[in-house]
């Protein structure tokens, strides 16, 4: 039996060796692909929007102070177009995952509805990171304590997307991440009109 113990103890230190060379060399998940066209590419395709929304443009992957009453100045300004509100962290792996659709359809729609993003519970170092990887044609708003994400009553897991009409008012919150960007824009299609 003795001479057993030290066979058998050799095959577990080989057995857990294996392992950790087999965790250590496996992929780690692919970060997804950043959709943004060239800078020229979307200034073109969002060319001649209204002003309201030339606005958001002109403010591409800024992250904004001023807290909910900033926001919801913002979205004052917005009235009469139909307004997409994305929560986002760049420390939230679905938040990551679904952003190049929003990317996307921000530049496709931007000339007829609002996009706009918030960052909550976030660095700023950490997100203005993020949105130099994966940049986009609006502003978001930074929301560190999660004060905006309870004007629009998006309290619950992150990511979560939210609908306004065109009189400001709310018609969805989508809690959770898009599977992908088809499903991002038959919700564009259905509330945001």
């Amino acid at each position: 039996m003795r001479r057993l113990l030290p066979a058998l103890l050799c095959v577990v230190v080989a057995a857990a060796v294996a392992a950790a060379v087999v965790a250590a060399t496996a992929e780690k998940p692919a970060q997804p692909k950043s959709a943004a066209p060239p800078q020229n590419e979307a200034r073109a395709a969002l060319a001649g929007a209204p002003a309201p929304l030339a606005a958001l443009h002109d403010q591409s992957s800024q992250l904004l102070g001023g807290g909910p009453e900033a926001f919801e100045k913002r979205l004052a300004a917005l009235k009469g177009y139909p307004i997409v509100v994305n929560m986002w962290g760049s420390w939230c792996g679905p938040c990551r995952a679904e952003f190049p659709y929003f990317q996307s359809q921000a530049i496709k729609r931007g000339r007829k509805v609002a996009f706009l993003g918030v960052d909550g519970q976030d660095s700023k170092a950490n997100a203005s990171k993020f949105l130099r990887q994966y940049p986009v044609a609006y502003p978001s708003y930074e929301d560190p304590d999660l004060r905006i994400a309870a004007v629009i009553k998006a309290v619950g897991p992150f990511p979560a997307t939210v609908f306004y009409d065109r009189q400001g008012e709310i018609v969805h919150l989508k809690q959770g991440g898009y599977p992908d960007e088809r499903a991002l824009a038959q919700d564009i299609d259905r509330y945001a009109r």
